[in-house]
């Protein structure tokens, strides 16, 4: 199904059900429906089918306008992530090729001066814009396999890349979804996720089960909660670094959390201590998708009753991702690329209708990375047990090299979690010249006055690590650098500490 056309399908069967909530404006699927072809109509008006659209904003009701909108002129959407630096904006116009621009004025004011280093033609202020009915709007004709958004990937380092979305594999991820986390009859999700991220696929999968979605512009833990209480909100759906924001905030608050069926996360692991918290505070399931931009969505899940198990000690359990989705395959390679047997260490693959359709004007990015036999190459580094369980070990490129011996980071982080003055970790390998890398462990403390010392950090994790997996390093931080969906920036950090 064409995105235009799920859209279509919940303004014919639910005409007065609320769509879509962010703040304080509210829209019908009716209304949506409405608004989305203006959209399509004016942008055809002055462009054409193929045309990509850069949208620059907040989450808002006006960025879902846009997006359908965008999708129903045949056109292509580049949502470009807000809390960029507008050099990185003028970057991804410049690589999209985008034509036209919607922004919010708070943007626009950052951008104007430089946008003659694009090829914008065409710049519309969110802010003031209100699309009206076009007599003549006819939406072109369009395939599956068309690319309907291109979302630049969570990379940190390096040139952008942007993913190429089309309506197939946004479909396949929407159904993989529904597949193992399904969306019940009078849900409600909750999301603080910026739609600049491949997570307004969530939005849509409400969407096509006629299901209400209330935004947030940007994280608030205080409101969050105002909002559950008020939109009645069943669904949740954060970022682990969010959660544990947001439980603090509930430390001392009495609030109305009964209407909670459901608290899915993604982006990065969960660490153990804040799993059982949550569960101790919440009472409610916990699901996790593990995906990524290029996958649509999320490949494989974990439900609640994995995460109960887990919080009750199942080491099997402990930072497993979970289990394939029907409609993907998953497998593990190994340096040759031959499959490795279970619970043997190797790069993650998967296989489905979900792979984007490769990164848009990249064919060299595109050509290393999905292979002719149709399998994705994630740059994870997992296991998956003799029950289908996947669990990642770390990302390739986290990987640290120390006296020529492989440590994972992830495992390092996990053992430090579990320390009670540390709030958060990232771990990451610094140059040595004796040892190639040092592993320097970045902590924010519970308590910035008094931080865990290296010494103590060394001797806690001592009998869950080999020697050489301990921490040499220490540095202590207020807080971690992270990008706009939660995850922590190791290449800030390696740069950061790189000739300290």
């Amino acid at each position: 199904m064409l995105l235009g056309e799920i859209l279509t399908a919940a303004a014919t069967n639910a005409h007065g059900v609320t769509a879509v909530t962010c703040n304080s404006k509210t829209l019908s699927f009716s209304e949506l429906d409405e608004r989305a072809d203006a959209w399509a109509g004016h942008l055809l008006s002055s462009g054409s089918p193929g045309d990509r659209i850069a949208i620059l904003a907040e989450n808002c009701v006006e960025f879902v306008e846009v997006l359908y909108g965008t999708s129903r002129a045949g056109a292509i959407a580049v949502p470009l992530n807000y809390r960029f630096h507008p050099s990185e904006w003028i970057e991804l116009l410049q690589l999209s090729g985008a034509t036209t621009l919607v922004a919010q004025s708070q943007f626009l004011d950052r951008l104007t001066s430089r946008l003659d280093e694009t090829v914008v033609e065409t710049v519309i202020n969110m802010d003031e814009f209100v699309p009206t009915a076009v007599a003549d709007f006819e939406s072109p004709a369009l395939s599956e396999t068309d690319v309907v958004w291109l979302i630049a990937t969570s990379g940190t380092t390096g040139t952008p890349k942007l993913a190429m979305i089309t309506h197939r594999s946004l479909g396949s991820a929407i159904d993989n979804l529904a597949a193992c986390r399904p969306i019940a009859s009078g849900d409600v999700l909750i999301t603080p996720f910026p739609m600049c991220h491949i997570a307004v696929y969530n939005v849509i999968a409400f969407h096509a089960n006629l299901r209400t979605v209330v935004l947030l512009p940007r994280f608030d833990p205080q409101l969050f909660t105002t909002l559950i209480a008020s939109e009645q909100a069943t669904t949740l759906s954060l970022a682990p670094t969010m959660i544990a924001s947001w439980l603090d905030s509930l430390q001392d608050a009495t609030a109305d959390l009964s209407s909670i069926r459901t608290l899915g996360y993604g982006a990065s692991a969960i660490p153990t201590p804040l799993l059982v918290r949550a569960i101790e505070r919440l009472g409610v399931d916990l699901s996790q998708g593990y995906g990524m931009t290029e996958l649509s969505g999320n490949a494989a899940f974990m439900n609640g009753e994995d995460h109960r198990l887990a919080a009750n000690g199942d080491s099997r359990l402990l930072g497993a991702a979970g289990r394939s989705g029907p409609l993907v395959e998953l497998r593990v390679v190994d340096a040759s690329g031959a499959e490795a047997p279970a619970g043997e260490v190797g790069e993650v693959e998967v296989r489905g209708n979900q792979v984007c359709a490769g990164y848009w004007g990249n064919a060299e990015a595109t050509s290393a990375t999905f292979g002719a036999d149709g399998w994705f190459q994630t740059g994870d580094l997992g296991r998956i047990d003799d029950d289908g369980l996947l669990s990642i070990v770390d990302r390739k490129k986290d990987v640290i090299v120390t006296g020529g011996e492989n440590v994972a980071s992830r495992e390092v982080e996990r053992a430090l979690e579990d320390h009670p003055a540390v709030k958060e970790v990232a771990v990451v390998g610094v140059p040595d010249p004796v040892w190639g890398e040092n592993i320097c462990a970045v902590v924010v403390p519970c308590d910035v006055n008094e931080p865990p010392a290296l010494e103590e950090l060394a001797t806690f994790v001592a009998g869950r690590l080999a020697g050489f997996k301990k921490p040499k390093r220490l540095e202590i931080r207020v807080e971690l650098p992270k990008n706009a969906t939660g995850k922590v920036q190791k290449q800030v950090l390696r740069d950061l500490y790189r000739d300290y």
